[in-house]
């Protein structure tokens, strides 16, 4: 559980003359605000550990010939990226079909990593790029080999202007005409009033979103141009600067409405004179009329044709959320009233409201509403996964949206199949090259045998370039056979290649090693601290404190009463900004996070929860003592009599940063003076003496100077470990680093060389060699600094392991449990039941020396690897008789269910018996605690729940 402060611009107002980024530990904000001119120096001037960015793709830049124009938000990345240890960016649309945007992309996590793009697509074809990985929804898959994501079905529903609305085929002639004549009007007019023809595209596209804010558009235009013309305003000089469409599409939704009111009264300055300013206003008057009867007579086809389909998908799915998406905030406004005249409850998204605003309208929907009315603002940072049914109203020309919007309802922990409609004129010039565009893509998805296609549109048209194609049938610039010619593309073998290529070979590779995945989730399960560890200590730390647990049903736990000086520590400055503030109870809480999944009422407590911190800040400082000094423990088994000593392993690389940290714990054998690695969890295993007098002083220092070189030589194990993986990193970075380095210092070597050349010709070019010179200097010192760290990543350095405390550990002479261990007798047990193992095909493993809870790891060998099967504890008895089973053989059993086996070998010292029982922890009955550290099972009991396996 993490706490995150956001910051915008209220906060900042607030804390005027402080650097908030230095003030909060974890913060989030968004691209668009960061990238303010009055922001980003106060980013600069910050340092971060890690910086996440979502939706990255948005930081981009472009390369036009020998120029590359960078996005405001691109310049923001080249800022953080100086400013930070850590950069990691998350994008569902990485490549957008172009190779040098990418390589682009790329250079803001590793500046020059990758020279070109040449040198880029060797790293994928070769399956080591360190920078990049792609997975695509389609190919995840759960620990079963179930897909994660189920499937998707797109359906455009087109519908036909001139036979079912006569009225809006007349308006779109007659707006098309206007808007056309004006464009080309615009085109051939001075530069100034070149960028007035992008203010022209706006009236198409709110035509193609709907009729009403085409008139909302025609108003504002009309007023504006009244204005003018009374001499109310003055005429505005237009800024010389050409705006880029891709660009534009690149800004965020409130930027992009604020530009668009803006330029969509630039159409004024296309008027030379006062008879053409008058002409223009009445034609927009005659444009706005015809939109109005549209209106108020309920003419318009396309909202006729939604009301037809959310009846349908009501009759289909009763009372199921759904979703409708719309570019434009007066089509928001006008479906809002529309929706609830049609008896729908419904509540809405759009870019104007402040982050918080729509995660709240977020928990409207799922709670209380049936429709949700959304700009693209709700397709970023918003999770609709509950929902599974959309209707994209008008779609975006810029493809990456489409697919964003998509992704809001298609991913991870959606559970039903998600259905989405598109609605799409048939008549008009972009309705058709739309259509052309859904067409193609379902015969592309057709072909791939899978709709992942839908989740990267813009690369699977190969060289196309959808929004301007777009763009140009809009505005009628290019014949609209030859567009619909160009999308006309033969899904052929070839072609198909080329779309798999580009889907990911091309760019990373796909093939996910679930059954390598599956054996790390495995390790890591059986070593983790599991919820019982962490409710078991909170318990009795909370005991300790005068905290008051009541336990409820279903495993839950009520909080009633916290301890001042636990809750005090939440007052702390620096405990709040970390975690927060501690409530005054927590009613129902659980300490197992799939409980709380499945619950979301319930509060999920474990490392970095406010009250779990604050419990563990309260230990330390009250109790660290008595750990340096030792505690006294007894070992029920008998066995154990000497000291565990615990250790604090941490390496170092040649930059001076943490590598890697390990806790190690050894046992020291009073009786043999042996020592031996243990695992840190057997002191569950252990029942605590509270008022136990030492018979004799135990001389921990003493034991420490025996245990060091122990102490180090697992941590030179450790460090053995970490070393492999950093070499294989620092080969791939002198890899393609080097190579790009030494390729742009070797380029611009010969610019030099050609530039003094013109020197020599009398040519006045000083300042550009000094700028190749100075660039130079920098990929210089870059590909020094390079090999440099290269050098220290792989320079790794232990630290003097750390003591941490110790604890005396006797064999305890007061309980009688009815099974004492016999090492001869456990040998037996453990080779019948590795030989068993062996016979039904699995492979055992005995760690029976780790001390994690059970004596084999049994697995199925697969072609990629082995699958752990079973996790058995192993008990062995010379006749038969009652065994005992640890608390941590409890908690594991526990937590592996059905994949933990009780092996019990009875009759071991003459012809040995196995008795097997699975999921012990949930199958035996007959189970009787003994203290707080064992669990007797009669024997009675192992016989009635045994398992009988075939031979």
């Amino acid at each position: 559980m993490e706490r995150f402060t956001i910051i915008d611009r209220g906060l900042i107002d607030s804390l005027y003359g402080e650097n908030v980024w230095f003030k909060e530990n974890q913060i989030i904000t968004s691209i668009d605000f960061a990238k303010r001119d009055d922001i980003i120096p106060s980013l600069e001037s910050s340092f971060f550990d890690l910086i996440i960015v979502d939706e990255a793709h948005k930081m981009s830049a472009y390369q036009y010939g020998n120029k590359i124009s960078k996005s405001k938000r691109y310049k923001l990345g080249e800022a953080l990226s100086h400013s930070t240890t850590h950069f990691l960016f998350l994008t569902a649309t990485p490549h957008k079909g172009d190779t040098e945007n990418f390589r682009l992309f790329l250079d803001l996590l590793e500046p020059g990593f990758f020279s070109t793009s040449a040198m880029l697509h060797e790293s994928i074809e070769n399956k080591d790029n360190p920078l990049f990985i792609r997975r695509i929804k389609e190919d995840l898959k759960n620990f079963e080999g179930e897909p994660l994501f189920l499937p998707r079905y797109v359906k455009t529903l087109s519908y036909n202007l001139g036979t079912d609305s006569p009225n809006e085929k007349k308006l779109y002639n007659d707006l098309s005409k206007y808007v056309v004549q004006q464009y080309n009007k615009a085109l051939i007019s001075s530069d100034k009033k070149r960028n007035i023809a992008f203010a022209l595209i706006i009236l198409q596209r709110r035509l193609s979103s709907s009729t009403y804010a085409l008139l909302r558009s025609l108003e504002r235009r009309k007023k504006k141009l009244e204005d003018l013309l009374l001499g109310s305003l003055e005429k505005r000089e237009i800024n010389n600067k050409i705006f880029d469409f891709d660009e534009i599409e690149d800004l965020s939704e409130e930027d992009r409405w604020k530009n668009e009111e803006i330029w969509e009264t630039l159409t004024l300055s296309v008027a030379e004179n006062r008879e053409e300013l008058e002409k223009e206003i009445v034609t927009l008057e005659h444009l706005s009329v015809q939109a109005n009867e549209i209106i108020n007579n309920e003419e318009e086809i396309k909202l006729r044709q939604l009301k037809d389909t959310l009846d349908d998908l009501n009759h289909k799915f009763p009372n199921e959320k759904i979703i409708i998406f719309t570019e434009a905030k007066d089509t928001l406004t006008y479906l809002e009233k529309r929706a609830i005249k049609w008896g729908y409850k419904i509540n809405t998204i759009h870019g104007g409201m402040k982050l918080e605003d729509r995660v709240q309208a977020e928990s409207i929907f799922k709670n209380e509403t049936q429709l949700l009315i959304a700009t693209e603002a709700a397709g970023e940072g918003i999770n609709l996964q509950f929902c599974h049914l959309m209707i994209n109203y008008d779609i975006p020309w810029n493809p990456n949206r489409l697919e964003q919007r998509m992704g809001r309802i298609h991913r991870y922990g959606q559970i039903k199949e998600v259905f989405i409609f598109n609605l799409v004129a048939s008549d008009t010039r972009e309705g058709e090259v739309l259509n052309r565009i859904f067409e193609k893509i379902e015969e592309i998805k057709n072909a791939l045998g899978s709709d992942k296609v839908f989740d990267v549109i813009s690369e699977v048209f190969i060289g196309k370039n959808l929004s301007h194609l777009l763009l140009e049938a809009s505005m009628n610039t290019r014949n609209k056979e030859e567009i619909l010619k160009e999308l006309d593309i033969v899904i052929d073998e070839e072609y198909i290649s080329k779309i798999k290529d580009n889907l990911g070979d091309t760019l990373a590779t796909r093939f996910i090693d679930y059954t390598r995945i599956k054996e790390m989730r495995d390790k890591a399960e059986e070593y983790r601290l599991i919820p019982e560890y962490t409710e078991a200590f909170f318990k009795k730390a909370f005991k300790i404190a005068k905290g008051k647990i009541n336990q409820r049903k279903y495993g839950f736990l009520s909080i009633e009463i916290i301890p001042y000086e636990i809750k005090s520590i939440s007052y702390e400055d620096n405990f709040k900004k970390s975690f927060g503030s501690i409530l005054t109870r927590y009613r129902k809480s659980t300490f197992d996070k799939n409980i709380a999944f499945d619950n979301p009422d319930a509060e999920f407590i474990t490392f970095g929860h406010p009250l779990f911190e604050a419990v563990l800040i309260w230990i330390e400082r009250t109790m660290s003592e008595n750990l340096i000094k030792g505690a006294t423990f007894s070992d029920p088994d008998g066995q154990l009599y000497g000291n565990i000593l615990f250790y604090e392993g941490e390496i170092k690389d040649g930059n001076g940063k943490v590598a890697g940290k390990r806790l190690f714990s050894f046992f020291y054998n009073n009786q043999n003076n042996e020592i031996s690695s243990v695992n840190p969890a057997i002191i569950w295993d252990l029942l605590p003496l509270e008022n136990y007098k030492n018979e004799s002083k135990i001389n921990i220092d003493e034991i420490k100077k025996e245990m060091t070189g122990f102490a180090l030589s697992s941590l030179e194990k450790y460090k053995k470990e970490l070393l492999l993986e950093r070499e294989r990193q620092a080969n791939i970075k002198e890899k393609y680093g080097k190579k790009s380095l030494n390729y742009l210092i070797v380029k611009l070597d010969g610019d030099l060389i050609f530039l003094q050349t013109r020197i020599e010709n009398g040519e006045n070019v000083e300042l550009v060699i000094r700028n190749k010179q100075d660039q130079k200097k920098r990929y210089e010192l870059a590909l020094k600094n390079l090999l440099k760290n290269i050098i220290y990543e792989k320079t790794l350095n232990i630290s003097s392991p750390k003591y941490l405390g110790a604890i005396k550990v006797i064999p305890d002479k007061k309980f009688k449990i009815t099974m004492k261990r016999d090492d001869e007798i456990e040998k037996i047990g453990m080779k019948t039941a590795m030989e068993f193992e062996l016979k039904k095909g699995r492979i055992p493993e005995d760690v029976s020396l780790e001390k994690i809870g059970f004596d084999i790891r049994s697995s199925k060998p697969m072609e990629t690897g082995n699958i752990v099967e079973r996790y058995i504890e192993v008990k062995a008895r010379a006749k038969i008789g009652d065994i005992s089973l640890t608390q941590n053989e409890i908690f594991k059993a526990h937590r592996f269910k059905d994949k933990y086996y009780l092996y019990v070998v009875t009759n071991a010292g003459t012809e040995p018996e196995l008795q097997i029982i699975q999921n012990p922890a949930d199958n035996l009955e007959d189970i009787k605690k003994i203290e707080s550290v064992r669990f007797i099972v009669s024997y009675d009991e192992i016989v009635k729940k045994k398992l009988i396996e075939p031979d």
